[in-house]
């Protein structure tokens, strides 16, 4: 053990870093922005030790991002070149396994990407690895976040040479997954990207380093005006159809529309994501003005916004538009991000 965890933290890295321009090459970026580092677990012997390479900026930590990793079975008859993501979230508190269908879901928005440039490498690579680990979760969760792999096995390791090649290829691939990530206004399996802005604020309002919160994208203030804008947009040509005279009143008032029909008034909450529509971030105002107004109430998400972020002005379109309304908000569907404490001084 003492061997393999010399190897994995020390020498394969410093093997690896000598490689440094070939490597920056091949991922598009600066020398300085490749990252080479490896674990053989923390206090204990990792079951699957792993060795990295990827882009610091997008990829900070083991847990968040998409880099290549070199990753060794528990048993140690094979080595995976890997093409994997996080597959860990931190709560908090601790760090616990990705869903696996969350992992599923990045895999399969990542693997048609790469189709143009796996043609001349498709017999060797792999959609599945098999890691043969038993003692933790980290070794199915692997499993699920791999993308793309080669494999080694142990009576049959390649020159150094071809291993280098093939690390050179594989990171032009997560090039590509990098250069297609910066564009998407959402990735399916990826958090919903409010919730997790809210989160990031509230720890650092209170001080707290809020670790590897989510992956992918995050709204800038004009990409969420921008999203705000046209979420209110639809809801209000949709309530329009249907009869109702609009007011937006989302500048002065704890809520977005104010409708009207036939001497019966409506007061709806409007938001928008590029997510799925799963989650919403609500503030207190929100939440007691409505309670206090239900069942003259709705909710209105539009999801699955895209975002074009490429040219000058972003810019929104699309979206799927769900209604709840009379919108009665209960206890169990709430959950605290933060909570302001009277500390009686």
């Amino acid at each position: 053990m003492d061997e393999r965890g010399r190897l994995i933290r020390r020498e394969l890295p410093a093997n690896i870093r000598s490689a440094l321009p070939d490597l920056a090459a091949a991922l598009g970026v600066e020398e300085k922005e490749v990252g080479v580092e490896g674990s053989d677990g923390a206090g204990l012997n990792a079951e699957i030790p792993w060795v990295r390479v990827f882009d610091r900026r997008r990829s900070p930590a083991a847990t968040t991002g998409w880099y290549v990793v070199y990753l060794l079975s528990a048993t140690g008859d094979r080595l995976y070149l890997s093409l994997m993501q996080g597959t860990t979230v931190w709560t908090g508190g601790m760090f616990i396994p990705r869903k696996a269908a969350d992992l599923k879901a990045r895999v399969v928005w990542a693997r048609p990407l790469l189709e143009d440039s796996i043609a001349s490498h498709a017999d060797l690579l792999h959609t599945r690895i098999t890691l043969q680990g038993n003692k933790s979760k980290l070794s199915r969760g692997y499993e699920s976040g791999n993308v793309l792999a080669i494999e080694y096995r142990r009576d049959a390791v390649p020159d150094p040479m071809v291993l280098m090649s093939d690390l050179r290829f594989m990171c032009a691939l997560l090039r590509k997954i990098y250069r297609a990530e910066e564009a998407a206004s959402y990735i399916p399996g990826d958090p919903t990207p409010e919730v997790v802005e809210a989160q990031e604020v509230a720890a650092r309002t209170s001080g707290r380093r809020h670790a590897a919160a989510g992956q992918g994208f995050r709204p800038s203030a004009e990409e969420r005006r921008v999203l705000e804008l046209h979420g209110v947009r639809l809801a209000a040509e949709h309530f329009e159809k249907e009869g109702w005279s609009v007011k937006d009143v989302g500048a002065k008032e704890s809520f977005d529309l104010l409708l009207k029909r036939d001497g019966k008034r409506l007061h709806v909450e409007v938001k928008a994501t590029t997510s799925p529509g799963g989650q919403a971030v609500l503030t207190r105002a929100e939440v007691d003005f409505q309670r206090k107004h239900a069942p003259h109430n709705a909710l209105v998400v539009v999801h699955s916004i895209v975002l074009d972020r490429n040219a000058a002005l972003v810019t929104a379109s699309g979206g799927l538009l769900e209604c709840i309304t009379p919108w009665t908000i209960e206890q169990d569907d709430l959950s605290a991000i933060s909570y302001v404490y009277r500390t009686g001084l």
